[in-house]
């Protein structure tokens, strides 16, 4: 079975080059050199491979949060929203916590993620009470999200002056890998001998992809080793069956949801800490979430599996984003390529579902005949 599902995806990435290779084609572009481009913006440097990790990195974590979601039978749309509220609250602590530099980044990642835990415990809260179906309010909870993180940005004490953004956190709340001793003069001179070192460290090289295999591992252990793991599981194979063993399904929706919420959230935090060091204001979502939808279902809902799918995906988006500059060609074939990838992974479930279908139907022909 598992064997199957790894053929289905290595299928299915394949075809997404070939279409994408055939969009390129029609546009006019030669699609062995614009793919070349893309391997040689990936890999021919240093610096390029750290892009590529930091571009992944939030695309593991709303990845898992997302199939975590799958394998307790919830779809959670929400993990924008909670990528959002993490990256808010954990630069809020960043910015006005005084900590010492270990603790302090731990401190901002845990509250990130206690939030966004709080902000998918509502969808699961309404989904458990009242029947609310998740995929509506956690799409909600994404645009209340994006206007309230806007909100509290414009809010004076913590509004950078002049500047659509918040204000920078502390460094000692920073996760960057050697971060002050890049910009010290032992630092740079350091560097200035060392070319692969320079340009490997150049990026903000940081702890968010250690921390996103270790909540990989951690998630899969939870749901393959624990007695939480099974329940949520049960609840997500069949909930009436679950429900009859004695699991409580109301509790396990909630807990479900927060621990999603949670993941984002960490996926939020980290990047906030990591990369961007504030939080801007938004026009519009950044994406983060809805792409952890597609790594999701490239992964089939592998915690583990989310790690290389992310990275292929970060790979497509940053080698992708050398066409434009190089050859001309548009960066939205790389968008085509990425949906059709996930458009051939979701058909075998989706003929699947039809031939169950079928086989309903046969099943009532033959009981009325009798």
């Amino acid at each position: 079975m598992k064997q199957n599902k790894f053929i289905v995806t290595v299928i299915s990435i394949v075809l997404g080059l070939i279409v994408g290779g055939l969009a390129l084609l029609i546009a006019g572009f030669n699609p062995i050199e614009a793919y070349g481009i893309m391997f040689r913006g990936v890999f021919s440097n240093p610096k390029y491979i750290s892009w590529t990790i930091i571009r992944s990195t939030p695309l593991i974590l709303t990845g898992i949060s997302v199939a975590f979601a799958f394998k307790t039978g919830l779809f959670n749309i929400g993990a924008e929203g909670q990528f959002i509220i993490g990256s808010l609250v954990a630069t809020l602590v960043g910015y006005f916590f005084h900590l010492p530099p270990i603790i302090h980044p731990i401190v901002a990642i845990l509250a990130g993620a206690l939030a966004a835990a709080i902000w998918g415990g509502i969808a699961g809260l309404l989904k458990s009470k009242f029947g609310i179906n998740e995929v509506i309010t956690t799409i909600m909870l994404n645009w209340t999200a994006l206007y309230f993180s806007n909100f509290v940005v414009f809010w004076e004490p913590f509004k950078r002056l002049n500047r659509d953004a918040s204000e920078r956190i502390l460094d000692s709340a920073s996760t960057q890998i050697l971060g002050q001793w890049k910009t010290s003069e032992a630092g740079r001179a350091f560097l200035n001998n060392n070319s692969f070192l320079k340009d490997l460290l150049n990026p903000p090289v940081n702890f968010g992809f250690i921390i996103a295999i270790f909540i990989a591992i951690l998630v899969w252990y939870i749901l393959k080793n624990t007695t939480l793991g099974y329940q949520l599981r049960a609840v997500g194979y069949n909930r009436d069956a679950a429900e009859y063993g004695g699991i409580n399904i109301n509790r396990n929706v909630i807990v479900s949801m927060m621990i999603a919420g949670a993941i984002s959230g960490i996926a939020g935090a980290t990047q906030v800490l990591g990369v961007s060091k504030e939080t801007a204001v938004l026009a519009t979502m950044e994406g983060y979430g809805f792409d952890g939808i597609a790594v999701a279902l490239i992964a089939s809902n592998n915690p583990i599996a989310c790690i290389p799918a992310a990275l292929l995906f970060g790979g497509l988006k940053y080698g992708g984003s050398k066409l434009q500059p190089t050859i001309g060609a548009p960066i939205e074939v790389i968008n085509i390529t990425i949906g059709v990838i996930v458009m051939f992974i979701a058909m075998p479930k989706l003929i699947q579902m039809f031939t169950s279908m079928k086989e309903r139907k046969r099943g009532v022909k033959v009981e009325d005949s009798k």
